[in-house]
């Protein structure tokens, strides 16, 4: 197999291939174009969007072109594939920023520079189509009947499909065909879920233009306990710090469980394979991997700096120095100390609960610690008090084993 489809199937970027052999020995030929697209539904991607863009700059790393399809014409409508309902639809605007601010966070993770990596909006091709010439030249392409075969419209035949969603398929196989004439694309990779889409961009092409070309598609990543992965208490664990700051981020991946450590390495670090093998060894401690592979992707994300400062917040929160600086703080005001601070109160307005009802069943359960102690929390009538805050005017919180944050008494 060729060594750049190996590094990929090594590093578990690899779950179906409409001809692996095929596509290997093009590859083995020379430089090989490939595209994967991601719809501005949000103003930023997270961590799950972000899987096939690993695997973007394995196959850049190996001299293949890569195309970042920004899917501001395909985002209008809303891809059915692994929704249960009809996704809200945006307005043309808000579409056009988020499609901006995702361009810019692909930018700095991949660095596109106009010929071995480019950025494209399908917004350019599709927004003004002519809907009767497109049907005539695409949609007589399509059997109804094949595209019910796929999963992604049959589950959505039980729930309720839109026909503004059943065209998703035919837009996105147009995409394909568009970026093989401008661009000589060859491949299409992305997540497994989009399996259905990319068989018939590839059946499009060769009934069209009598060409070959290729589907490869990716596990969706899950962690071991079958979750899906980048799922926090706070929803997604998104690219934009504004949403998930860096800390968070940090403290997602190191809090990863063991039996996730080495996957993760592999698939979201570009370690060498023997070093991930290393670290996540038996004779290795595992917060000592997870400690890296955090830093690593948090470097990725948001630079050495941000990860850097991530690092030394969470040695700070975990009693093994560091610089408390990088901890989440929240300013709250003395007057409520001196009044006697309800601790269910102070949890929520420090943003470790979202509803008062969580904070008192964290209390309930014995979560809840503070001080620089960390002494346990005894009830939910419990207050705080000034004798409590640090001489530097801090106060540490915690909730469960594992989130902080840092008071700042004003």
């Amino acid at each position: 197999m060729n060594q750049a489809l190996e590094v990929l199937k090594l590093r578990g970027f690899f779950q179906q291939c409409t001809d692996a052999e095929k596509l290997s020995r093009l590859m083995d030929g020379g430089p090989v174009s490939f595209y994967v697209g991601c719809d501005p539904t949000g103003p930023s991607l997270h961590i799950g969007h972000m899987v096939p863009f690993f695997a973007y700059r394995h196959l850049r790393a190996a001299g293949h072109r890569g195309i970042a399809l920004i899917g501001g014409g395909t985002a209008r409508i809303g891809d059915p594939s692994g929704k249960t309902e009809t996704r809200k639809m945006l307005d043309y605007g808000v579409l056009d920023a988020n499609a901006a601010s995702i361009s810019a966070q692909l930018d700095s993770f991949i660095g596109f520079d106009g010929e071995g990596a480019r950025a494209v909006n399908n917004r350019d091709w599709l927004a003004d189509l002519n809907y009767i010439d497109f049907l005539r030249e695409i949609g007589s392409h399509f059997s109804v009947n094949r595209m019910l075969s796929f999963e992604a419209y049959r589950m959505r035949m039980e729930t309720g499909l839109s026909f503004i969603e059943f065209n998703y398929q035919l837009l996105q196989s147009y995409d394909f065909l568009e970026l093989y004439r401008r661009y000589g694309c060859r491949l299409q990779i992305g997540g497994d879920d989009q399996w259905g889409n990319i068989v018939a961009g590839t059946e499009l092409i060769r009934r069209i233009e009598g060409a070959e070309v290729y589907g490869l598609t990716f596990p969706l990543v899950t962690t071991s306990d079958g979750k899906k992965m980048g799922k926090t208490e706070k929803g997604a664990l998104f690219l934009d710090p504004a949403k998930t700051p860096p800390y968070d981020f940090f403290q997602y991946w190191r809090n990863v469980q063991d039996a996730d450590v080495r996957r993760f390495l592999l698939m979201f670090t570009f370690l060498p394979a023997e070093e991930c093998d290393a670290l996540s060894g038996a004779d290795r401690n595992p917060n000592e991997a997870k400690e890296r592979l955090a830093w690593e992707v948090t470097a990725l994300i948001h630079g050495r700096e941000a990860a850097d400062r991530a690092l030394s917040g969470a040695r700070a929160a975990f009693g093994g120095g560091g610089d408390r600086s990088a901890m989440p703080r929240v300013e709250l005001p003395r007057s409520k100390f001196d009044e006697g601070y309800n601790v269910v109160e102070l949890f929520a307005d420090a943003g470790l609960v979202s509803t008062r009802s969580e904070g008192r069943r964290l209390v309930e359960q014995g979560g809840a610690f503070a001080g620089e102690g960390l002494a346990a929390v005894t009830g939910v009538a419990a207050v705080i008090r000034p004798d409590s805050i640090g001489e530097n005017g801090e106060l540490l919180l915690r909730a469960g084993k594992k989130r902080y944050c840092l008071v700042v008494v004003t």
